[in-house]
């Protein structure tokens, strides 16, 4: 498969950051130690809380239920951790909500993506950057996918790329995001592979992985760039999607241990995107260090390995100043990606 710059630029921002990512787990990063039973979380009488930045039915929310199935699991909360959505710019509107109107909220968890620090690198969050939160813990690793209905007439992704090559114009990209968003950014790279111009290719803005996926099965669109944890609850035996490919190094294991990566089909795109979660920048350092703790002493159990596997999540445990580091790097590495491809504000 050809080779082109926009194909150039995602394989060098993917393997920086499937570096960190090898990096993270060379020092112990993705496995912390047990210790003792971590502190109380900060919440007081308040129950806890997890804003998915989204509708229902993407990342985000599979994010927040990953959090709140795993803290009521080990008994961590008296009340089970509530979930609210808060839709609006991929996370944008959450972001300026909790930085500005709710800021010393113990209580409160945003979910984060890749997409998240891409959006924010880009200048998508206005004048916000990542330093204007406390990042807590990124708790796992997710691979993009692409996905289309199962009626499709396409069953490989080069199918999907020399029908892109010979009309372009009759095939549109679903999205959880706007233009230079990571579902956007993923789209113009398959765009790219076709030979495709990605200022020319149709590509339809949804508030969530939860719309997105709602219109490719409803026929409204044809291919949803999505990710992995989105589509696990979506292939039941002669259900509505198909998976053409993941964008992983390996074939993941699992409900998509059956589908072959990008590059097994001659395409060279690979779409690692970290999951976690961060709190208003005037929460307490004891509280921030209160939920550190109960991320580590989480992710360090099998019970939790588990529960991130059925959400559809690859292992990553990062926190306190390794992941301050992992998020620095990607704002770097993203806001390159974002020159190269004219997405900056």
């Amino acid at each position: 498969m050809r080779s082109t710059p926009m194909l150039q630029a995602g394989r060098r921002w993917a393997g920086a950051l499937l570096m960190a990512a090898a990096l993270a787990a060379g020092t112990g990063l993705m496995a912390p130690a047990a210790h003792a039973a971590p502190p109380a979380l900060p919440v007081g009488d308040a129950a806890p809380e997890c804003i998915a930045p989204a509708k229902p039915g993407g990342g985000f929310d599979q994010s927040c239920k990953l959090a709140q199935a795993a803290f009521q699991q080990a008994g961590l909360t008296k009340t089970p951790m509530r979930i609210t959505y808060l839709p609006g710019g991929v996370g944008a509107i959450a972001f300026d909500q909790i930085v500005t109107r709710r800021p010393a909220e113990p209580q409160t968890l945003v979910a984060f993506s890749s997409g998240s620090l891409l959006n924010l690198s880009n200048g998508r969050f206005g004048k916000r950057s990542i330093d204007d939160v406390r990042w807590v813990a990124a708790v796992g690793i997710d691979y993009g996918v692409v996905l289309v209905g199962r009626q499709a007439p396409w069953k490989t992704l080069p199918d999907l790329l020399a029908a892109l090559k010979a009309d372009p114009g009759r095939i549109s990209f679903a999205a959880g995001g706007t233009i230079g968003s990571q579902d956007w950014v993923k789209s113009a790279l398959v765009a790219g592979a076709a030979g495709v111009d990605h200022k020319s290719m149709r590509f339809v803005a949804f508030e969530g992985g939860g719309e997105a996926s709602a219109a490719l099965k409803g026929g409204h669109v044809q291919v949803y760039m999505g990710d992995a944890s989105e589509v696990f609850d979506k292939l039941a035996p002669g259900g509505p999607f198909r998976v053409l490919a993941v964008l992983a190094e390996q074939r993941l294991p699992g409900p998509l241990a059956g589908v072959p990566t990008a590059r097994e089909q001659g395409v060279d795109i690979v779409w690692p995107a970290i999951r976690g979660f961060y709190v208003g920048p005037q929460v307490p350092d004891g509280a921030v260090a209160a939920w550190t703790a109960s991320f580590d002493q989480l992710m360090a159990t099998p019970a939790f390995q588990e529960l991130r596997a059925q959400h559809g999540l690859f292992p990553l445990a990062l926190t306190g100043p390794a992941l301050r580091a992992f998020i620095d790097r990607q704002n770097r590495q993203y806001g390159e990606l974002a020159t190269r491809f004219g997405l900056r504000r």
